[in-house]
């Protein structure tokens, strides 16, 4: 019987908990221990009910092109709970010197694939409207290294779109900023565009015209939740382990190799595994390795992470009205607002809220965090109202609002951040029994996370024996661009 630790029970953990446990049902000998440090399981997915609104602190949906989420939801049999975001009102605007400009039809993330709506949008000028027409002729382009999203945007279409589209699209995902973003992470199939097309306007039609042959169905949503929230997938997960698997409030204090097995020391005691699968941040996941692989350790240490807060305010029915209509909005760090974005709830998922009720969900995130998430939630709730002021005019006082604070749980995909993945696979294949999963690898939101658990899952029973699938890179890339 080969016994299995798996340290963090967010989703990732929670995934390759699931995967373990549907290995067990079917008679494969082997048992496994899910230690979390909090109190709950599910990590950032907390959905809660208030004054008759679905409201969820972490993340609300997951992109429906990505399929590992709802893989995992019909493998729960929840396949009548998927629910698709409300794409014929979708609409988001930037905000553009303190008025919100909708972006133009035919930007597909930041690529102008039709002339005429970019060209009479406001939200450029026009120096970067003529670099736009230029752009059609870009020659191919290959880098000879990684750089920043920032460094392949400017090349194409000036720092102007740098600063009013690629930043806050990116920073809305990753709470990060383009300048610091490595583009062959985040926008891999932007730099392949690049270096066999040249212009990426080019490559953008061409490639929705290959799409539009090959799928001529109607388009899926761009979004995907449940029903009743994220929070129903985790828990759906957490019903099928059972609950003497599970560990919460036990932080796992060392993690040492001994005797061809891995000793896992939490709450005073020290238990024997087999094996080991580390769900937790990359750069916990490097403290704990540090007496196991010191250069495994560092280079997991040196993934960075940044801070958010979640807000969602609740207002009547007089608000609703007044909104515009869309999904919400998002704002460069240009303009000097501490809001990043807001999502207009009531337009994206409507059945979640009641129709005389607006519920917004902003997002406070970067660099300059930090100082927010020491501050009071009154406090914070202030600083949204005041900008939700400024740029929607809203004065009401709100029925209800949540503040969840999220300490170090974005990922940032920094340029090299490839070249480190292979370093960390060289050293994860020299400690046979150890898998890690998260968002710090090849994917930020949640359906990465949940391939992540399950492909840390496989890897460890592949080094066990205990599976017939030849075992796969755990780090290995996954085809998208960007989120």
């Amino acid at each position: 019987m080969k016994r299995i630790a798996i340290i963090g029970g967010g989703i990732s953990g929670l995934s390759a908990a699931f995967a373990l446990e549907e290995k067990r049902r079917v008679g494969v000998p082997l048992e496994y221990t899910l230690y979390e440090a909090t109190s709950r399981l599910g990590g950032v997915i907390d959905t809660q009910r208030i004054d008759g609104c679905l409201v969820e602190a972490g993340p609300d949906s997951f992109l429906t092109e990505k399929p590992w989420a709802m893989d995992l939801a019909r493998q729960l049999g929840l396949d009548d709970q998927l629910i698709g975001s409300n794409d014929p009102d979708r609409k988001t605007y930037i905000l553009v010197k303190g008025r919100l400009i909708p972006i133009p039809d035919g930007l597909m993330f930041m690529v102008p694939t039709k002339i005429l709506p970019v060209v009479f949008s406001p939200m450029f000028s026009l120096q970067t409207k003529l670099q736009m027409a230029m752009e059609w002729f870009h020659p191919p382009h290959r880098a000879a290294s990684d750089e920043s999203v920032a460094s392949l945007v400017e090349r194409h279409y000036g720092t102007e779109m740098v600063d009013r589209l690629a930043d806050p699209l990116l920073s809305g995902v990753y709470g990060g900023q383009a300048r610091y973003l490595s583009v062959r992470a985040v926008l891999p199939r932007f730099a392949d565009m690049e270096a066999k097309h040249g212009s990426l306007g080019r490559a953008m039609v061409s490639a929705r015209v290959q799409m539009a042959k090959h799928n001529p169905a109607q388009p899926k949503p761009l979004f995907t939740s449940m029903k009743d929230g994220m929070q129903q997938l985790a828990d759906a997960v957490l019903a099928r382990i059972p609950a003497s698997e599970r560990r919460t409030n036990s932080p796992v204090e060392s993690l040492r190799r001994g005797d061809g097995q891995w000793l896992v020391a939490a709450r005073g005691l020290t238990d024997k595994f087999d094996a080991v699968i580390l769900a937790a941040p990359a750069p916990a996941t490097g403290a704990l390795l540090q007496s196991v692989s010191p250069t495994l350790s560092s280079e997991l240490c040196d993934i960075a992470y940044t801070s958010s807060v979640t807000i969602n305010v609740i207002y009547d029915s007089s608000v609703r009205a007044s909104l515009p209509p869309g999904f919400g909005y998002l704002v460069p760090r240009s303009e000097g607002k501490q809001t990043l974005a807001a999502t207009f709830v009531h337009n994206k998922f409507p059945h979640r809220v009641p129709a005389g009720r607006a519920l917004l969900r902003c997002f406070i995130g970067g660099e300059n965090c930090e100082a927010v998430l020491r501050s009071s939630d009154d406090a914070i709730i202030g600083i949204v109202r005041d900008e939700l002021r400024q740029v929607l005019g809203i004065k009401a006082e709100p029925r209800a609002a949540l503040v969840s604070r999220w300490h170090r749980a974005m990922a940032q995909y920094g340029v090299g951040h490839l070249e480190r993945l292979e370093r960390i696979e060289r050293g994860l294949r020299e400690l046979p029994g150890l898998g890690i999963s998260g968002n710090g690898y090849r994917g930020i939101g949640v359906s990465d996370c949940v391939r992540s658990g399950t492909e840390a899952a496989n890897r460890v029973l592949t080094d066990l024996g205990l599976s017939a699938q030849k075992g796969e890179s755990q780090l290995e890339a996954q085809p998208s661009y960007g989120r």
